[in-house]
């Protein structure tokens, strides 16, 4: 009898082979740890970074903690607090929370040293639990006040061949600190603060809530000259909802590096919300331009599915026509309204310029800007690049962080 080729693999080889969807890179650790945090209630998450990742990430939260129970679980492949077993498939389609799957601690504890030290309110200390190649020891006793820190070390120390297919620290600590401005967009009522090689690489307070301390946190990552030249977006539709800033046409970009959507309070890079993008400005920017946004895109869960792609940057919409049709209807009514308001204020100066000393304008006088006076008006709004770029060929950044610096360079 012809002996068989199939094994099944052990547990170990199999949880490395899954833990490469997972944990593709140092930032796609930051990105599970700093959502973990978010969804256990944290108001300040601060990160450490050393050597880009590969040598430490520490994520520290005051967040509600672990008790010693769960503290055992969370290592455990598919071990979750968001959904039950026996939901069935709408659970998977009404899904709030950032993580759901129970596979960032287990797949980051298979190619790493992994420490956790977490207290729940209801304990009365903290507990230490350590994994190494996969395997949880016992929890000890630990002093720690309310909250959980995480520490990775020597990152895919257990498969040696992934460390070759990193880039190099500058690449890897400006994809850490892409996704720490994208966090900190979306929750601006949450302090964030990133350390990376002993040097402040972002620090930024928790805002107060309502619409200023949101302008104000993107203000501070994206620059004010963002604010200055974006149109507030507040729609709504069908159960949707669409908010954030949009820039004007005056105020394109070489590249999409400034695009940042998210979709119930999740970060995405998601072709179909590109491509909406681009209808929204079709008409309006040349084709090898593209406009800077952050936009909040608010849907019922169960008209969203997360559970497309492994690093869940990608989602599918129900009604997808639908959220086309608010994405490119707000952003171009936005536009729209900022330009009659900016052409109101042209016309307004010019007739008051025209008007004789002590007389009225005549009432056969356009008081309604004429539509080429509205697109004028969309031209001249926004200020011209400055001469240095325009002769260097340089994009401005388009942000501008206390301590944070671009492409990853860190302050000296």
């Amino acid at each position: 009898m012809t002996q068989g080729i199939i094994a099944k693999l052990d547990e170990a080889t199999a949880n490395r082979i899954a833990a490469g969807e997972v944990v593709e890179r140092p930032a796609a650790v930051v990105k599970e740890l700093v959502e973990n945090a978010l969804d256990a209630g944290a108001t300040q998450i601060d990160v450490v970074v050393e050597e880009a990742g590969a040598a430490l990430i520490m994520v520290d939260d005051d967040g509600k903690g672990m008790v010693k129970g769960d503290l055992g679980l969370c290592v455990e492949r598919h071990a979750t607090s968001k959904i039950r077993s026996g939901a069935g498939h709408d659970a998977l389609l009404g899904i709030k929370s950032l993580g759901f799957r129970g596979e960032a601690l287990p797949s980051i504890g298979a190619v790493a040293k992994l420490a956790i030290t977490s207290r729940h309110s209801d304990e009365p200390h903290a507990w230490k639990l350590e994994v190494a190649a996969g395997r949880p020891q016992q929890a000890q006793p630990a002093s720690r006040s309310r909250g959980t820190r995480v520490e990775v070390r020597d990152l895919f120390y257990a498969v040696p061949a992934r460390r070759k297919f990193l880039k190099g620290p500058r690449s890897e600590n400006s994809a850490i600190l892409d996704i720490m401005r994208r966090f900190a967009m979306a929750e601006p009522n949450i302090g964030f603060a990133l350390q990376i090689d002993g040097r402040k690489a972002l620090q930024l307070p928790a805002e107060p809530q309502g619409p200023d301390g949101h302008r104000n946190r993107m203000g501070r990552i994206m620059g004010r000259e963002f604010v200055d030249n974006a149109c507030a977006i507040d729609v709504a539709r069908d159960g949707m909802r669409l908010e954030g800033f949009a820039s004007l046409p005056t105020y394109d970009r070489g590249t999409s590096q400034n695009q940042y959507l998210f979709v119930n309070g999740r970060q995405v890079r998601d072709r179909q919300l590109s491509g909406m993008l681009r209808g929204a400005y079709s008409d309006l920017i040349a084709k090898d331009r593209h406009p800077a946004v952050v936009l909040f895109l608010d849907v019922a869960p169960d008209q969203l599915d997360v559970n497309v792609h492994p690093a869940k940057t990608e989602v599918r919409f129900a009604e997808a026509q639908q959220v086309r049709g608010l994405i490119v209807g707000g952003i171009r009514h936005a536009l729209l309204e900022e330009g009659s308001r900016a052409s109101s204020t042209v016309a307004s100066a010019a007739l008051h310029a025209m008007q004789p000393h002590g007389q009225r304008p005549h009432a056969s006088m356009p008081l309604r800007p004429s539509q080429g006076m509205r697109q004028a008006a969309m031209a001249w709004q926004a200020p011209a690049p400055n001469d240095f770029d325009q002769q260097h060929g340089h994009e401005p950044l388009g942000y501008s962080v206390p301590g944070a610096v671009a492409d990853g360079e860190l302050a000296p």
